[in-house]
């Protein structure tokens, strides 16, 4: 009932003002808004404010006008261009100066005063202070905004130095691709996603829920002993889009990776391509994927010696993990999925990361793995020089495959036995 007292109040004065206010001088506008707001009480300098445009300050220095009893001059006005001016008019070197504080050059120049602090108008208008302006933190923001600034958040757009063979390997894979799929053998894209705190923390995004009940979360985002983070890791099938994601507890290894890559053949993969026996799988080259991980490939021959199976590995080259199909096809819509919901549980993460589809037929498989992958394995040079492990030609380092050790060809155009 008050809201709609309010609403009725704003809508009479605006229209008075709208029929007034071009007849009145400034002295007059002043006294007549000020005669309305003491009229309505308590709450009158803020309605008629906002119904009328009008500074509270004015509202209030014309009703001090009115209290005093001061002579209205009716036949006075400003005169065009009087009044007081601009800031930024009176102090012709104020916005090079702020500009030069907020240039993203200034990130690179040692000699910047705020090279290494936060940038907010309040510390922006302490620096003009320093240089012998006089300005407030609100006035420096309605500049900048004037001058075109806003805030904003960084953009991930760099890739890092360009290998100079990056769009070849980027044609070597996708000839690779077809290959296998030609063969109607599986082509697996796999990478780890990001690790997630469990438990009732803010989780980026919204979701819809009754107005004004917003889930409630810490304040604080301080991992819960007890409940650890979730580690996901995931095997995207590139033919048939659907994916298997294996959430851990411990570490992000190439055992727990390759534990992730043998789940999925066994629930799924020898499922959908039971006569096969060639599978390619798409990696990063960092990470527990990573080209370089000696134990990546020595659990790689785990895997083919129990399963008979040659795998083909081909690794993105560095600083292109963006372009990994498993990225914008699996875990960007497990992402949208969970948007805005704390993952309270493990439980949670797992259901949720298992219920999400989308209109081109995705579905994913995820489940616990509460193994103990321990960190700081080595593998040895006997071990490496036990693999049954051989380079292609080209970028031997980025493709490969490893065999069974009773099997001694390698399919396709693999040579070069390392």
């Amino acid at each position: 009932m008050a809201e709609m007292k309010e609403d009725f109040i704003l809508q009479v004065i605006r229209s008075k003002f709208e029929a007034l206010h071009t007849g009145m001088n400034e002295a007059v506008r002043r006294r007549w808004a000020a005669t309305e707001a003491t009229s309505l009480g308590p709450k009158g300098v803020r309605l008629v404010a906002e119904a009328t445009g009008l500074s509270l300050p004015t509202i209030r220095r014309g009703m001090r006008e009115l209290a005093q009893r001061v002579p209205l001059e009716v036949e006075r006005a400003r005169h065009p261009g009087g009044g007081r001016k601009k800031l930024t008019v009176k102090d012709r070197r104020l916005v090079a100066d702020l500009e030069a504080l907020v240039d993203p050059v200034t990130r690179g120049d040692p000699t910047s005063p705020l090279r290494w602090t936060c940038k907010s108008t309040l510390r922006l208008a302490e620096e003009l202070h320093n240089q012998g302006h006089v300005i407030t933190a609100h006035t420096v923001g309605k500049i900048l905004h004037q001058q075109g600034y806003n805030l904003q958040s960084n953009r991930k757009t760099r890739e890092g130095a360009q290998h100079p063979d990056r769009n070849a390997q980027f044609e070597h894979i996708n000839a690779r691709v077809k290959e296998f799929q030609e063969r109607g053998a599986p082509v697996i894209s796999v990478d780890a996603k990001k690790k997630e705190l469990v438990g009732d923390f803010k989780n980026a995004g919204r979701e819809w829920s009754p107005k004004g009940q917003p889930p409630p979360v810490r304040v604080h985002d301080f991992e819960d002993e007890e409940l650890g983070k979730a580690l996901p890791y995931g095997v995207y099938d590139v033919g048939a889009n659907e994916g298997w994601v294996s959430v851990g507890i411990t570490h992000d290894t190439p055992a727990f990776a390759l534990a992730t890559i043998r789940m999925w053949w066994l629930e799924m993969g020898v499922v959908r391509y039971p006569k096969t026996k060639d599978l390619l799988i798409i990696a990063d080259s960092g990470g527990s994927n990573s080209a370089r991980a000696r134990l990546w490939k020595m659990e790689l021959q785990r895997l083919a010696d129990e399963t008979g199976l040659r795998i083909a590995v081909s690794h993105l080259p560095p600083g292109t993990s963006k372009w990994n199909k498993i990225e914008h096809r699996m875990f960007c819509h497990i992402t949208r999925n969970w948007r805005g919901r704390p993952l309270e549980s493990r439980e949670v993460i797992i259901n949720l990361i298992g219920n999400t589809t989308t209109t081109k037929g995705l579905h994913i498989e995820a489940r616990l793995d509460t193994a103990d992958y321990p960190i700081g394995v080595k593998v040895s040079n006997a071990d490496m020089k036990a693999l049954n492990l051989h380079r292609e030609e080209f970028h031997g380092e980025w493709n490969y495959m490893i065999l069974p050790k009773a099997s001694t060809k390698p399919s396709g155009s693999t040579k070069n036995r390392t």
